[in-house]
């Protein structure tokens, strides 16, 4: 039986911890001048997955 490939765009956005997955915030790109300094720093941080979305990241990684 052949491995389950992983979906590539969900390897490069997710990486797993002790308590599930990690990710990196959206809005930390572009057009940063009208966002204040506290709100870029509070979006600086990896947040954790929901934990309804917990199900859809592992079925598209099978082997992480």
């Amino acid at each position: 039986m052949s491995k389950i490939k992983s979906h590539s765009g969900a390897a490069k956005r997710f990486k797993r911890t002790a308590n599930g997955f990690k990710h990196k915030q959206s809005h930390t790109s572009h057009i940063l001048t009208k966002k204040s300094t506290k709100r870029k720093r509070h979006l600086r941080a990896m947040k954790s997955i929901a934990q309804s979305d917990k199900a859809l990241i592992v079925r598209m990684l099978p082997y992480i």
